[in-house]
């Protein structure tokens, strides 16, 4: 995503505003739709952007809650695959994701990636291809870009993960 002039991106810090994207109660791993979203560490200095950037690294942090908890039943994520909406539109979003995760993302091509891999499916059911992974190297579109976390803001992002998840606790027994 691109900033007007006047809206330049601020630094991270560990003391920035911190968000808990809760707007629609809690999502997986503890779901619980009678949360409620919060913001703190505002002052008088706090500015839309300030306020945008910690409402992007709730969700990344959302995000994160999700995969830690999906690799503790088993399964490993070594990566993760964006489709449409905002995965096409801010590199901002995406790289933020991909630092608190510390995964790469790839943006997939297509418009339809779900209509896609349902097509792919079906084929590889049909016999028109032997295997998924043949419909897939067959009918796949590609990838149109690739986000790699940055490992300098590893440190950063952890310590802030911490203090949203100290922070949902709290909003939590509130």
């Amino acid at each position: 995503m691109s900033f007007p002039n006047w809206q330049k991106q601020q630094p991270v810090t560990e003391n920035s505003e911190l968000a808990l994207d809760w707007f629609n109660g809690r999502r997986t791993p503890n779901v619980d739709p009678s949360l409620t979203a919060a913001i703190v560490n505002l002052d008088l200095g706090s500015s839309p952007v300030n306020i945008f950037q910690a409402l992007v690294e709730a969700t990344c942090f959302g995000s994160r809650a999700i995969v830690e908890h999906v690799e503790q039943q088993g399964v490993p994520i070594k990566g993760v695959i964006g489709i449409g909406g905002i995965a096409k539109k801010s590199d901002y979003v995406m790289q933020t994701l991909a630092d608190v995760l510390q995964r790469p993302i790839k943006v997939h091509k297509s418009e339809e990636t779900c209509a896609l891999g349902a097509c792919m499916l079906a084929a590889t059911a049909a016999g028109l291809y032997p295997t998924l992974s043949d419909a897939m190297k067959g009918m796949g579109s590609g990838f149109e870009k690739e986000y790699f976390p940055n490992p300098e803001m590893k440190n950063l992002y952890d310590k802030r993960y911490m203090k949203y998840n100290t922070l949902g606790s709290a909003i939590n027994k509130l």
